[in-house]
């Protein structure tokens, strides 16, 4: 990649769909999630409904597409706001530390801007250090921990 050259960053395409696919099956085999085709296509099909929250975002270099990016706005009661959600970030590990991510994160914190929303917030995982290095140049780190409980059994209906 050309130092010079800042990686450009867009919506994602519908013509994008295999190397999404390729990025997307990266991120979740870096993060060790099961493999599956039927949550790959699941969240393409989400990112191509106008109608979805979810959106997506690539970022290109004379190498093609080396970073994808998912986002969508979320209420904050707490605040009275709206802020911007970044879900997903992934970067080729050949394109790490060339300002890819960098440039995704400047493009969401634009978006939220112009749209006047209050934050961009994400989350990663606590052992990964490499993004963290980053993220602590771009951001604040904030004082939350994150829990995840898992969903009650539906209640039976035939009672």
């Amino acid at each position: 990649m050309n130092q010079h050259q800042p990686p450009a960053v867009r919506p994602l395409e519908a013509s994008d769909e295999h190397r999404w696919r390729e990025l997307f099956h990266g991120y979740r085999e870096f993060y060790r999630l099961q493999e599956s085709d039927e949550v790959v296509s699941r969240v393409w099909s989400w990112l191509r409904d106008p109608e979805h929250e979810c959106q997506g975002l690539v970022a290109e270099t004379e190498d093609g597409i080396v970073a994808v990016a998912h986002f969508r706005r979320f209420s904050r009661p707490s605040t009275g706001t709206v802020g911007i959600w970044l879900d997903d970030l992934f970067t080729v590990p050949e394109a790490r530390g060339r300002g890819v991510a960098r440039a995704l994160i400047a493009h969401l914190q634009e978006i939220a801007g112009a749209e006047g929303r209050s934050v961009v917030r994400w989350i990663t995982a606590e052992d990964n250090h490499q993004a963290q290095a980053l993220y602590d140049q771009v951001a604040r780190r904030t004082h939350w921990v994150t829990y995840d409980a898992a969903p009650a059994p539906a209640a039976d209906s035939r009672s």
